[in-house]
């Protein structure tokens, strides 16, 4: 086989190529940004009127809507799967990235149970900010990026404030550095069907 040489400017149009279609994939895929923006949004907003408002002892037990969140992906990623698309070097580096956020989702959480819960809302807030702004910045999506800038500010301020505000300030977190980034990548992968 004869390797093919490419000038310049056709190695940036492969690479502008690539670039589009993880696009593409992403904002096909804007169904993991809104199922977990949303599953966030509401067991942070749901804990803080639960200990706040209603002041339940059992505030926690709104996190157990992740339960139903986790079935939802795992089976969207297979329906997914099943499709046999073929993925590009940005699609696995993305993959990669969301797998390692998820297991330091998981660890946080595991080392806080150990600890106390007083200030895992900022550490989250971190990882927020993290996975939008790589992905943003990998996909040229300005949305992610300053939605994950808002996060990191959000999380700076939480170092200052309570528990209870803090929940809050999650939720305000989630919903510009994952919510309305995923409607607007929903929005532009609907219009680039047409």
């Amino acid at each position: 086989m004869e390797e093919e040489i490419f000038s310049p400017e056709e190695s940036l149009k492969v690479i502008q190529a690539m670039i589009n279609k993880a696009k593409a994939t992403v904002a096909d895929n804007s169904y993991y940004f809104l199922l977990w923006g949303w599953t966030i949004f509401i067991a942070s907003t749901g804990q803080f009127i639960l200990k706040v408002i209603v002041k339940s002892p059992y505030h926690p037990i709104v996190w157990t809507i992740n339960i139903l969140a986790i079935v939802l992906s795992i089976l969207h990623g297979v329906k997914e799967g099943k499709k046999n698309i073929a993925r590009s070097y940005i699609d696995e580096s993305l993959d990669h990235l969301w797998t390692s956020i998820l297991i330091a989702y998981i660890l946080i959480a595991f080392l806080f149970a150990h600890i106390g819960w007083e200030n895992c809302y900022s550490f989250y807030m971190l990882l927020y900010g993290l996975g939008g702004f790589v992905t943003g910045k990998i996909l040229k999506f300005p949305p992610l990026v300053w939605g994950a800038v808002a996060s990191w500010l959000l999380a700076a301020v939480s170092i200052y404030t309570s528990f209870d505000v803090n929940m809050l300030l999650s939720s305000a977190a989630i919903v510009v550095s994952y919510i309305i980034p995923g409607h607007l990548l929903r929005a532009k992968y609907k219009s680039a069907k047409k």
